[in-house]
């Protein structure tokens, strides 16, 4: 076998988006592979027949990283496969372009194409479609215009791309850009009519949506506003036959639901929070909502578990279903300890656990009996596996060369108390040419959020620098998820109990693990675990060196630059500029940077609006003028998920630089 290597992950295969056919016969799901020469990601759709379990792909032109079930035999997928749509796109023109395909083979022929960007799409009964389009009020649609009036409008979208107007917060947004005025609109597209109606208002922003099963009406939550984005939302029902609106819960309710599905004609069952006791990362809750007079009733009164995967990966590449309806239950992935499950639940509020095995569970499909799940188990990377019976079974073999042909270290779990009644959890990836009696470097490495988990499963870095002689330690400090809502509810708090688990859990590795030196450890983490590495090396120098990525470092900043920051920032920190600035500088890191020593490479992107650029400037400036050694390395044109979904390129550069860096400091 071999050491792992660091472009490795340019021949992982992510897997995305499983969903059965509407017969239950096929599912269909999303294979993303890194393209080095291109520096871009190629995406296919690949077919699982449940009669034969056969696996064969679909596409091969690499573009095609969404779709939906027209019907038992084709999938429709959205895609650029023509240069000149491609050139169209670049000049400011907005369209989607969809193709089908049948899964008995054969070449994808175009279906159609709408004038909008295309955010979702539902196929209804006959020719039609439910879309959730972007859509901006002061943009003229194109497709209305002559082909004169068509240049001119192109003509002035191409002289605005020199400056950007803002009237809204959030002003942008990661991963999108600017997005002042723009909004996800509901429209129905009838095919045979080449019509495209807009079902919301130019205000509303529509962020669920699902049919029930008569095909007849749509549920979605949604948020209307003007100059700032609200935190609460409403659930409204579509009727798709005489194409009418109507909020269904109350319009003075402060509520933000997160999903909500028909359970019968007459109730939808919902997850939704008030966030009056915990906050933004209060825990949802279960509520059944009466269609006729919008009233709901809470059915998982005693309930606080994290609805959804939060369990840390850097081998992910697309999303896909985290609940679904099937027979009278709502399936949902929860985060529990350091793992995810699938659940369902009946109207009645009763849970019931249905896979249960450690790892993680990144999307699942539930058809007929049939459950079909995507996910990271052990030390292998992401496949196809089938629950059944209370058994999974792999169904896919995409990755298990990297088992086969490299080495790797398996995480040994440590726990301590942390306070009473607290349980910290954490774990050690001891270098994979171990021997006994020789001395080692080390790496801490924290976890983003701050309510996310690392568990057991499969993280490249890790591995890699496992694979490079290091010991590498992770842990869950309290902030984190998957233990209640006590337990994540560090607001006010940020540096200070967290701060406290981290240091006592590295003691306790460096207890238990001799082999290590104290001399040479390392301290890295990136968004909040960036926040936290900027923390601790104005706190102590116990650590050699530090790679700080992707950071905050200024609560001021931070909370009015970024994207999340003017509801995030007050609600974590429990204060603003105006209510107790003090409170905002005891909790920034950049107070403190005139007490650090630590050597400190910083990483940060230009196009990253959540812990935007300045964020990692400051700190950098401050060391500098303070004489400590430090370094930035900018990518340009990469976000905040640069070291999970970045340009294949510089995700490369950017482990090379942190390992670079601790090289530098920790071997030599």
């Amino acid at each position: 076998m071999e050491n792992l290597r660091l472009d490795d992950f340019t021949n992982y295969k992510f897997l995305s988006g499983i969903q059965h056919s509407p017969d239950g016969r096929r599912a269909c799901f999303v294979v993303h592979q890194a393209d080095l020469d291109s520096n871009e990601y190629r995406s296919h759709l690949w077919l699982y027949n449940l009669e034969n379990e056969s696996c064969l792909q679909l596409t091969g032109l690499g573009k095609e990283r969404s779709f939906a079930w027209l019907n038992d035999d084709e999938i429709l997928f959205s895609a650029l496969r023509n240069p000149k749509d491609q050139e169209r796109q670049k000049k400011g023109e907005e369209f989607t372009v969809f193709y089908k395909i049948s899964v008995h083979g054969g070449e994808a022929v175009e279906a159609f194409r709408v004038p909008r960007t295309v955010l979702g799409i539902k196929p209804l009964p006959g020719e039609c479609f439910l879309l959730t389009c972007v859509y901006n009020p002061k943009r003229p649609d194109l497709s209305t215009m002559s082909e004169q009036d068509k240049a001119e409008e192109l003509k002035k979208r191409e002289e605005e791309k020199s400056y950007e107007v803002l009237e809204e917060i959030p002003y942008w947004s990661n991963g999108r850009g600017f997005v002042s005025g723009s909004r996800s609109r509901l429209y129905l597209y009838d095919l045979g009519t080449n019509s495209l109606e807009p079902l919301t208002g130019e205000l509303m922003q529509v962020t669920d949506l699902e049919l029930n099963l008569k095909k007849d009406k749509a549920v979605f939550a949604a948020s209307e506003y003007s100059g700032m984005a609200k935190l609460t939302n409403s659930l409204y029902l579509a009727d798709l036959d005489d194409k009418s609106v109507r909020r269904i819960t109350p319009e003075d309710e402060q509520f933000y639901y997160w999903e909500a599905h028909f359970l019968s004609d007459q109730e939808l069952i919902c997850l939704g929070t008030s966030r009056e006791r915990y906050g933004l990362n209060e825990n949802p809750l279960f509520y059944l909502v009466n269609l006729e007079d919008g009233t709901n009733t809470l059915i998982t009164p005693g309930l606080d578990v994290s609805v959804g995967n939060s369990v840390g990966s850097d081998c992910r590449y697309g999303g896909g279903n985290s609940t679904q309806v099937e027979d009278g239950h709502l399936y949902f992935v929860t985060t529990e300890g350091f793992n995810s499950y699938l659940n369902r639940i009946d109207r009645s509020g009763s849970i019931e656990k249905v896979a249960t095995g450690d790892g993680s569970i990144d999307s699942f499909s539930v058809k007929n009996g049939s459950i079909l799940f995507l996910g990271l188990r052990g030390s292998a990377l992401q496949e196809l596996y089938a629950w059944q019976d209370g058994e999974e079974r792999r169904l896919t073999a995409f990755n298990v060369w990297v088992q086969q042909e490299r080495r790797l270290s398996q995480p040994e779990h440590l726990s301590f108390e942390t306070a009473p009644g607290v349980t910290i959890d954490g774990w050690v990836l001891k270098p994979v040419d171990y021997q006994e009696g020789q001395s080692y470097p080390a790496i801490l490495d924290i976890h983003g959020g701050p309510k996310t988990v690392y568990g057991t499963v499969f993280f490249h870095e890790m591995q890699y620098w496992a694979n490079q002689g290091y010991f590498v330690l992770f842990c869950n400090p309290r902030g984190s998820d998957g233990k209640g809502n006590e337990f994540a509810d560090i607001r006010g708090k940020y540096g200070t109990i967290d701060y406290d688990d981290i240091m006592r859990f590295t003691d306790l590795v460096l207890e238990r693990y001799p082999s290590i030196d104290r001399a040479r450890v390392g301290v890295t983490g990136g968004s909040y675990g960036g926040y936290m590495t900027n923390w601790i090396i104005g706190h102590t120098r116990r650590f050699k060196a530090a790679a700080s990525q992707r950071s905050i470092s200024n609560w001021f900043s931070m909370g009015y630059t970024t994207d999340i920051g003017y509801f995030f920032t007050p609600d974590q920190v429990a204060a603003t500029p105006w209510s107790d600035p003090e409170k905002l500088w005891e909790h920034s890191p950049l107070k403190y940077a005139h007490q650090v020593q630590t050597p400190t490479l910083f990483i940060h992107s230009d196009e990253d609006y959540r812990c935007w650029l300045p964020e990692g400037l400051q700190m950098f400036t401050a060391l500098k003028y303070h004489g400590v050694e430090a370094r930035l390395c900018l990518f340009k044109g990469e976000n905040h998920e640069l070291s999970r979904s970045g340009k294949p390129k510089a995700r490369i550069r950017r482990l090379e630089e942190i390992t670079n860096w601790f090289d530098r400091f920790l071997k030599s």
